[in-house]
């Protein structure tokens, strides 16, 4: 998968991250990509790292679609959890 494929899983991504933790996060479409790709690293990282199951470079692949949704959702937490209500 390339960059270009990166991207677009990084912003679907963290758009469902955003969707399924509704709330005050950076925003934006910037933002949102950012953390989407991000989150995309992190859960191919736990995966291929703790679950002993590396992740396809298949775009199509659930277990790619689930481990990038699912490190989105860890930063979004961790965000929540170091800046609190700082956006006002």
């Amino acid at each position: 998968m390339g960059i270009i494929g990166w991207i677009i899983l990084g912003l679907l991504a963290g758009v469902i991250a955003k969707t399924l933790l509704p709330g005050r996060d950076p925003g934006g479409f910037l933002g949102t990509t950012l953390i989407g790709v991000a989150g995309a690293f992190l859960g191919g990282w736990i995966s291929a790292r703790f679950l002993d199951r590396p992740v396809e470079k298949h775009f199509f692949d659930l277990y790619t679609w689930g481990a990038a949704i699912g490190g989105s959702l860890v930063l979004l937490v961790a965000y929540r959890l170091l800046f609190g209500n700082s956006r006002k």
